[in-house]
């Protein structure tokens, strides 16, 4: 049985009200699973044995008003297996909250903060969650630059212990999508790479370069 193995960081920008998920995983296509994220609600990471409903149940949730918190206890009470869990959650104020259940892989834990919260198992140990924590407090740029560059960090201090497979971020903001037409901000995936935040921090680049001037020629 493959045991899924996982390091991630939700986060809100308040000035330029945005929300968004990073992510990495000795495990194939983690893109596909853990990020979920609504514009104007919050960003939620589901992972370990996850249960990928929390992400629509969550943002549903968290769409209605209620906090990160209050969200956590609604999807903690339609779970029998909350403790094979472990879920990060930022709300659409930037509240946060991390949850690590007690049938997790070791090591495995997180930290909450305002604005931000960061979990992962199987990782090479707290060090992990803290080069995470201290990389995004540093660093400053847009949202996505943020949350990869807490990525790469997490990743040098010895990330997932299993090794590399994949790695994701995804960001959303109002209108934010390519010409207005959705809020999906950023959407990139690096399914099945020896370095994929290597690659992931490549693709961002693209994003900077495609993106970061006016579409009108589009």
């Amino acid at each position: 049985m493959i045991k899924p193995s996982t390091f991630s960081i939700v986060a809100y920008d308040a000035f330029t009200q945005s929300w968004g998920v990073a992510v990495a995983s000795k495990f194939p296509a983690v893109g596909a699973v853990v990020p979920w994220a609504k514009a104007g609600a919050g960003a939620i990471a589901t992972q370990a044995f996850a249960n990928t409903s929390f992400g629509p149940i969550g943002l549903t949730h968290l769409a209605n008003g209620q906090s990160a918190k209050q969200t956590f206890k609604l999807l903690r009470e339609s779970d029998p297996d909350f403790e094979s869990r472990q879920i990060g959650i930022v709300d659409k104020n930037g509240d946060s909250f991390s949850f690590t259940g007690k049938k997790c892989y070791d090591f495995a834990g997180g930290i909450s903060k305002p604005g931000f919260a960061i979990q992962g198992n199987i990782l090479a140990g707290e060090v992990v969650i803290n080069a995470i924590e201290s990389a995004y407090i540093r660093s400053s740029g847009p949202l996505v630059d943020r949350l990869v560059a807490a990525l790469k960090a997490g990743d040098d201090a010895g990330g997932d212990k299993r090794g590399k497979q994949s790695a994701a971020v995804y960001v959303v903001k109002e209108n934010g999508g390519y010409a207005s037409f959705n809020d999906r901000m950023v959407d990139y995936r690096v399914d099945d790479d020896p370095d994929p935040i290597r690659k992931l921090l490549d693709l961002v680049e693209l994003y900077h370069l495609y993106f970061d001037e006016s579409m009108e020629d589009e």
